[in-house]
């Protein structure tokens, strides 16, 4: 079988499985660059997106890559289905398992079933969803909805959820910030904001004069309801966190609330917290953008709420709501989702282990009942070793053994 080919299928989400949309493919040298060929499973000849009768299904296209004529399978995408395919190039290296923060933060945010391509050197993402309008490619980042075929290798990537999901919110805000075209993205932004001030249009941050210094900011941040988590996230502590990146972003969300979404003194104050590094002012985006300036950009477009001196009581530091529902880039309903999953993991995950008690003590009563089996095989040729030797021993003293001429003649010896 081809490297490429699927160790375990069972990996493969079944809602992929069940649908007969299935190709196999072969690497081949066009114009000098490595390519994959659609090969259609059993018959051998060339497979097509477009005609449904050069498919078959997931089993017979994974035992067709048994032969020498294909290297592995992949999933056709068709109107009939809700199926978006999201391909990210060049955006992880094979060798140490380092990922590009563009590719992390389009994973995250989608969090789906997600594998690695056959090369290593890049993701496949697989959700249920509608493919917005406009361009599907920008760079690295390629979205697939109909017409097309996904190579699929099984290598999944163990903290992304094992089911293909329903992720539209995240496809349409991935395909509006990585893949439409930017300048219509800033025609559509001016158009929106129309007779807004010019602040409000740069930054997107709210109408609202907060007029804090820094020293004043962070006493009202650290006496807020959720000031013990601000105090964490400040002092640089990522507990709690699957990465700083994470930490990061939950740290500019909660800034963005206490300063208005004002990009400047959110700039000054990260950079005095200790979530700082040298990795802020890198540049790690197409557009030129740093690490640091993208971070805050997502925080203010993530933060529905604003900290509003005007309204605000004595006691409104103490009430105020948790920005950090937003660390990761994600919707209330996104963490609804997020939640339902994790339950249903937690559920199979008892399952299996209920399952496992069970196995183990069917086991253990199996042994007892073979140790009782061996315990009684032993006790029975003990015993019969014994009159085994009894016997013997009778006939050594030769009171009970008949003469061998009696046993000749049928008479007495004399």
């Amino acid at each position: 079988m081809s490297e490429s080919s699927i160790d375990e299928s069972e990996v493969i989400p079944e809602t992929l499985r069940e649908r007969e949309q299935w190709v196999c493919w072969r690497e081949e040298d066009r114009d000098g660059k490595p390519t994959k060929i659609p090969v259609a499973p059993g018959a051998g000849g060339f497979a097509s997106a477009t005609e449904s009768e050069t498919w078959a299904s997931f089993e017979k296209a994974l035992e067709y890559t048994e032969t020498e004529h294909a290297d592995g399978v992949g999933f056709v995408f068709t109107d009939d289905d809700p199926i978006v395919g999201i391909d990210l190039d060049d955006c992880r290296d094979p060798e140490t398992g380092d990922v590009d923060d563009a590719a992390l933060d389009i994973i995250a945010r989608l969090d789906s079933y997600t594998e690695v391509s056959p090369s290593g050197t890049g993701y496949h993402v697989l959700i249920t969803g509608e493919l917005p309008d406009g361009r599907n490619r920008r760079g690295s980042v390629e979205l697939y909805d109909t017409a097309r075929f996904f190579t699929v290798t099984g290598d999944h990537v163990e903290w992304t959820p094992t089911r293909v999901a329903r992720r539209q919110d995240a496809l349409t805000a991935i395909h509006r910030e990585y893949v439409q075209d930017t300048e219509r993205d800033t025609a559509s932004e001016s158009k929106q904001y129309e007779g807004a001030d010019d602040e409000s249009q740069t930054t997107g941050a709210a109408d609202v004069d907060v007029d804090l210094d820094d020293e004043e900011l962070l006493e009202k941040a650290r006496n807020a309801s959720n000031g013990e988590k601000f105090e964490r996230l400040w002092n640089g502590n990522t507990a709690g966190y699957d990465s700083q990146s994470e930490a990061d972003m939950a740290l500019c969300c909660l800034l963005a609330f206490w300063t208005g979404g004002d990009r400047t003194q959110m700039e000054q104050l990260f950079r005095q917290s200790g979530l700082h590094r040298e990795k802020w002012d890198e540049v790690h985006y197409a557009d030129g953008s740093t690490y640091g300036e993208k971070t805050i950009e997502r925080a203010i477009a993530t933060t529905s709420e604003f900290y509003d001196p005007d309204t605000a009581d004595d006691t409104s530091a103490t009430s105020s709501p948790d920005v950090g529902a937003a660390d990761s880039v994600r919707s209330r309903a996104y963490l609804a989702e997020k939640n339902r999953l994790l339950s249903e993991r937690v559920d199979e995950l008892e399952a299996t282990l209920t399952e496992k008690t069970e196995r183990i003590d069917a086991l253990e009563a199996e042994v007892e009942r073979l140790t009782d089996e061996l315990a009684t095989r032993d006790r029975e040729t003990a015993q019969s070793h014994e009159e085994d030797s009894g016997t013997a021993r009778e006939t050594d003293d030769g009171s009970e053994s008949p003469s061998i001429l009696s046993q000749l003649f049928g008479g007495r010896s004399e």
